[in-house]
């Protein structure tokens, strides 16, 4: 299956049903986040509780993003200690990054132009989103190309020959 989903459909499909429904690891690339909130029930909630709680559940999480948090992110991160303490939790930064994906145990893939921000997973109100595109797909050999390619970069494959060494806060070789 290969479906292109718009605007608010992301919302729905991702943050919704993509991202709760992994069982054994998350992985989630994105350029920029931002705060995003999520409604659960009748609440609105960080979508950081979201992630702290599939860390709970056993699930690993890794996040890939290109630039430092805003100031509302970090203040709700530190809210969740899971996200610190865990070993299922890894975050790191890689100022090349601009691929917006979502992954979920290696069978379900989001790709498109959506960030990890409100504005872009349609979460924000209806005259305030971005308008966004992407493809949920469960293609086996997709998912797989994209699992291997995020794992290279999440390793820090690339950053031995990176020109942007310079620019990078953390290089993610150790080096």
């Amino acid at each position: 299956m290969r479906e292109l989903i718009l605007n608010e459909e992301i919302y729905a499909r991702v943050i919704e049903e993509l991202v709760p429904g992994a069982k054994r690891f998350l992985w989630i690339v994105t350029a920029d986040i931002k705060d995003l909130y999520v409604i659960r029930g009748k609440r609105s909630m960080p979508f950081l509780s979201v992630l702290a709680g599939l860390v709970e559940d056993g699930v690993a999480v890794r996040l890939i993003h290109a630039k430092e948090p805003g100031p509302r992110f970090r203040a709700d991160f530190d809210k969740y200690p899971v996200l610190v303490e865990s070993d299922l939790f890894e975050r790191v930064l890689c100022p090349r990054v601009h691929t917006k994906a979502v992954i979920a145990d290696g069978r379900r893939a989001f790709v498109g132009s959506a960030n990890l921000t409100g504005a872009g997973m349609g979460a924000k109100h209806r005259d305030k989103r971005n308008f966004e595109a992407g493809f949920l797909t469960d293609e086996a050999a997709d998912v797989k190309k994209l699992v291997e390619w995020v794992d290279s970069l999440f390793i820090g494959e690339w950053c031995a020959k990176c020109r942007l060494r310079d620019k990078c806060p953390d290089p993610l070789d150790g080096e």
